[in-house]
């Protein structure tokens, strides 16, 4: 197989990718899924980040230590991470449709529930149920997106999903703020009508779910004949150029040398990512002496900038073919980010370096998640990409809780920041022996 993409077509006529058939049938397809996966993705983000700034406030009223909080807002990862692949699994089973609104509703219902929280343990409970909930929906997406998507254009298709990551945080970390305003409203904390209000629109997005989203292109009937016969055509000639073996059972997928080596990188960007998900806020709020809506606008316009990166990422990584130079360079950006926001003296500094961390993980995603997908196809797709994400989640856990832990152990975050810049650089290492063992395994 290919190290950085399926070959692209040289044939012609229902196969090839620049006829108009092939344009009209991909831009029906793209309007038609990735908005709305976008839309649920926001939300999805948002309910499991939300305690970011929730915690500007939430601290202060339950006494939580910053140990306590970071252990709480990284345990969702480990439910999330034991129940991804299981979850991808059954999806594989029973159809995207039902499965995906399965996880909306009850990730809603958890969420929401977070309004109730008194004690670390409460906490801990509901954030690591958060985590059984939403398990598998990223890989999920992915692998529903892999059934619907030519290789050639799937890191454009994914930019397009990923980017609800940062727009969540531009839209959602002011909104958020916003909300924290409401303490007191009918004896409510800020941060109760917080986790209360962000938790009704994905159960009601969960029923739409049912209404809306088809399961793959051969019952589709918003798309021609036709464009239903070109799309079918074009996925299998995908599968049929790939050296993946036909029959790979989800237990051989889940024993694959290459997928414990993708989730390696994966584990360290995540690691990272989380950790400033998850402590951005406070650190930005702290450098600046900022108030918590303020706050929130910074790190929602950080964002956008972290939106930008991630489609033209994707679209660069498609143009070219080429997936691991890609996602090494923007492991390094946020390596450099990292190392900034430890060691520059200037406030403003610190956090214009802070805002390189985002811009440099989300722009990893694209190209890293077509590794995955192309490895291979059907159930076992399912199992392997959940594999990966599996692995990689559990660096959700490590990130908050370790930076933390040091900073309660240190009384300041330089260290820990130092030491996810050794991640991030390690991360883009990887890169490199993954796409020599890729194009070793191709030969």
């Amino acid at each position: 197989m290919s190290s950085t993409a399926i070959p692209a077509s040289s044939g012609v006529g229902i196969d090839r990718d620049d006829t108009d058939l092939a344009r009209a049938t991909m831009r029906r397809v793209s309007l038609r899924l990735l908005p709305f996966l976008f839309l649920i993705y926001i939300f999805n983000f948002l309910d499991r980040t939300n305690v970011a700034i929730a915690a500007l406030q939430m601290n202060r009223d339950l006494g939580f230590s910053a140990t306590a909080y970071g252990f709480g807002a990284g345990i969702f990862s480990l439910g999330y991470a034991l129940f991804e692949v299981p979850s991808n699994l059954v999806l594989a089973r029973v159809g995207a449709r039902y499965w995906i609104a399965r996880i909306m509703i009850t990730w809603g219902l958890v969420a929401a529930a977070m309004m109730f929280v008194r004690t670390p343990i409460q906490f801990y409970s509901l954030r690591f149920l958060l985590g059984v909930a939403e398990a598998g929906f990223v890989p999920g997406i992915i692998y529903y997106l892999s059934g619907w998507f030519p290789a050639s254009q799937r890191a454009s298709a994914l930019s397009r999903f990923f980017i609800a990551i940062p727009i969540s945080a531009a839209i959602g970390n002011p909104l958020i703020a916003w909300l924290l305003e409401l303490d007191g409203l009918r004896g409510l904390a800020g941060w109760q009508w917080l986790f209360l209000l962000e938790g009704i629109p994905p159960v009601l997005l969960g029923f739409a779910v049912l209404a809306f989203l088809p399961d793959h292109p051969a019952g589709s009937r918003w798309l021609s004949v036709e464009q239903r016969d070109w799309l079918t055509a074009r996925l299998r000639r995908d599968a049929d150029e790939s050296t993946t073996p036909d029959e790979v059972s989800p237990l051989r997928a889940l024993m694959l040398p290459m997928l414990w080596l993708a989730s390696l990188p994966y584990f360290l960007i995540i690691t990272t990512q989380y950790a400033y998900t998850f402590w951005a806020p406070t650190m930005i709020r702290d450098a600046l002496q900022a108030s918590n809506t303020t706050t929130g606008l910074i790190t929602g316009g950080i964002a956008c900038v972290a939106a930008g990166m991630m489609l033209a990422v994707g679209a660069s990584s498609d143009r070219t073919g080429e997936r691991f130079f890609h996602a090494s360079g923007c492991a390094v950006l946020a390596a450099v980010g990292c190392v900034s926001a430890a060691l520059l003296p200037h406030p403003l500094a610190r956090v214009a370096g802070l805002a390189l961390v985002p811009v440099g993980v989300y722009g990893f995603y694209p190209p890293f998640w077509c590794v995955p997908t192309a490895l291979l196809r059907g159930t076992a797709a399912a199992a392997g990409i959940a594999l990966v994400g599996s692995l990689g989640h559990v660096g959700g856990f490590v990130g908050p809780y370790v930076l933390g832990l040091l900073t309660d152990t240190t009384g300041s975050t330089t260290v820990a920041l130092l030491g996810l810049a050794s991640l991030a650089l390690t991360a883009a290492a990887l890169c490199f022996v993954l796409r020599r063992q890729a194009a070793f395994a191709s030969r």
